[in-house]
């Protein structure tokens, strides 16, 4: 677990174990990134209500985070010029100085300048200096002029401290508390817990947080890391528990695939762009499908992945989050609860999920190249009768009128032929097509067909019909590509460095609401019981290969081929 706070006016506590880092530079403003493994929480917690104000009140650049690391601005800031930035943000909120200073708790004259404390906490010993040696093993730095880097690199390691302590022992977070507190020196305090331990101890560690080392004069809040529960049971236990010591709107549950540029840019795509928005339904739309997969197993990392599956690791969270995104009314504005308001429905108004209407597989031993990769059971972590999905594939249907008999296929697995996640729009075929002749019996090949590339090597490319330069009448499918390495020079962010920083401004647009986790639930939770009521054995696979031959014929059945298996992708 690690915490993380900033003095003169903003203080963040991040709960995770900190295990390695890196550094970036973005926009000229220098970070560095630490790994994190296990974490922790908090509530005694005062409401978020005095920082709304924008981000570049907050900051001196952004805060970045990716698959379990924090990133942390490190650059001194200049005295003067980060406390007016601090000053004019709480002036922007708090009507006068007096005002400000009664609420905030602290001298305005006071001219030290706003940085960042992380704070490592777990069971493990360990001395502050034993895990700056250990960060800086891997801290390298990600910019593009490598000025001063060891300079940078040696501000950040100083701002790194560590302090063991039990997850269900108030008395050790209240020496985390003091220690937070010497660092905030009486000035405002805001403290971000970042959860990411087992979920057996996420009460524990929030009850001892929330007692014993909250804020006392600013806001706290927690990221909580999935799982959130198993089921609809298990996760309404989770969120009632946690809502014992928080309230929903200091509760962010992060899903790091709605961090994902390509999936924040869905809005984009479709609320503002004339030639997609009136196209966005089941008049033009044959089917869409979201896809999911990696070209490795588990490989030693099998026990806890045992314990859930492909279908609650990836479908229940990452691809219906996607799904709701892209299939969700036009929101009343960009907030928010505005938002998330037009998720829920469309996930309340999804048809129940029939067992016909689900394929399982579990990938095999195989031999390629002279190379033999393991079968999932081969894992020593993964008991040998496991009937643990690792490839699940799904047929789903929203039940309104703007997606009335659209068939959404989702698949996701493990071990597949290679590493990629995507959504393919597939669109109908035009009425009375003047050059059906040209493509022959497969209309397929006459289909236009948007796809968003999620990962890797982001992109958004459409696929079109176009006639081959020439004297005779050859027609080919092209795409109109975008490409973003090569349309844009700046690196694309990690998902988790956009999360993390949304989380600490307040902003809850890509956060998981209660009732949305409610909803997700009650989807899927009946098929995943009768799967494991009948004992349902999955269909074996080849390592490396495209997944089980059912998902073919679950395609078939509603007319479906899926986008990725063809020549052309």
């Amino acid at each position: 677990m690690a915490a993380l706070s900033s003095i003169n006016c903003r203080s963040y506590s991040y709960s995770s174990f900190l295990s390695s880092s890196s550094s970036s530079l973005i926009n000229g403003q220098q970070f560095q990134r630490l790994n994190l493994s296990s974490s922790g929480i908090s509530k005694r917690f005062l409401p978020d209500k005095l920082f709304s104000q924008s981000r570049k009140y907050l900051y001196p650049g952004v805060v970045l985070v990716q698959d379990g690391a924090v990133a942390v601005p490190v650059n001194p800031v200049e005295q003067e010029t980060s406390f007016k930035n601090v000053k004019d943000g709480l002036l922007s909120s708090i009507t006068s100085a007096e005002e400000l200073k009664q609420t905030a708790g602290f001298d305005t004259n006071k001219d030290q300048s706003t940085h960042f404390s992380v704070f490592g906490y777990a069971r493990s010993k360990m001395t502050d200096a034993e895990l700056r040696n250990m960060v800086s093993k891997t801290l390298t730095c990600r910019i593009d002029k490598r000025e001063n880097c060891g300079e940078k690199m040696d501000e950040f390691l100083k701002r790194c401290f560590y302090h063991s302590g039990q997850y269900d022992s108030e008395e050790n977070f209240t020496e985390l508390d003091k220690k937070l507190k010497e660092h905030e020196g009486g000035r405002l305090s805001n403290r971000l817990f970042y959860l990411s331990i087992p979920p057996n101890i996420f009460i524990d560690a929030v009850r001892c947080a929330s007692m014993s080392a909250s804020s006392a004069n600013g806001w706290t809040r927690v990221i909580v890391e999935k799982p959130f529960g198993r089921d609809s049971e298990s996760s309404a236990a989770l969120t009632k528990a946690l809502k014992q010591y928080l309230e929903e709107d200091q509760i962010f549950r992060i899903d790091h695939y709605l961090g994902k540029e390509l999936v924040e840019n869905l809005s984009v795509l479709r609320f503002s762009n004339l030639i997609f928005e009136p196209l966005w339904s089941r008049q033009y739309i044959r089917n869409v499908q979201l896809i999911f997969s990696e070209d490795f197993g588990t490989e030693g990392r099998g026990g806890y992945f045992d314990n859930y599956g492909i279908i609650r690791d990836i479908m229940q969270n990452h691809l219906l989050q996607i799904l709701a995104l892209f299939a969700m009314e036009t929101p009343v504005s960009l907030d928010a609860e505005d938002i998330r308001n037009e998720k829920v429905k469309v996930l309340r108004s999804m048809r129940p999920i029939r067992l016909e209407d689900v394929v399982i597989g579990q990938y095999k031993s195989h031999t390629k190249g002279g190379i033999t990769y393991p079968a999932y059971t081969d894992d020593k972590t993964v008991p040998k009768d496991s009937l643990t999905p690792t490839f699940a594939a799904a047929a789903l249907f929203i039940d309104n009128a703007r997606w009335d008999g659209v068939p959404f296929l989702m698949k996701a697995g493990k071990a597949l032929h290679n590493k990629r996640a995507e959504i393919r729009v597939q669109f109908r075929h035009v009425p009375g097509n003047l050059y059906n002749r040209n493509f022959g019996t497969d209309l397929d090949r006459a289909t236009n067909e948007l796809v968003i590339r999620v990962q890797p090597d982001e992109a958004i490319y459409l696929k079109i019909n176009n006639k081959v330069p020439g004297l005779g009448m050859r027609l080919d499918r092209s795409n109109l590509h975008l490409h973003y390495a090569a349309r844009y020079s700046k690196e694309i962010p990690d998902a988790y460095e956009r999360l993390l920083l949304d989380a600490i401004e307040g902003e809850r647009r890509l956060f998981i609401r209660s009732d949305e986790l409610d909803a997700a639930w009650s989807l899927f939770t009946p098929v995943l019981k009768e799967l494991e009521e009948k004992k349902i054995i999955p269909e074996y696979y080849p390592y490396g290969s495209r997944g089980p031959v059912g998902a073919h014929y679950l395609a078939a059945k509603y007319n479906v081929r899926w986008g990725d298996l063809g020549l052309e992708q």
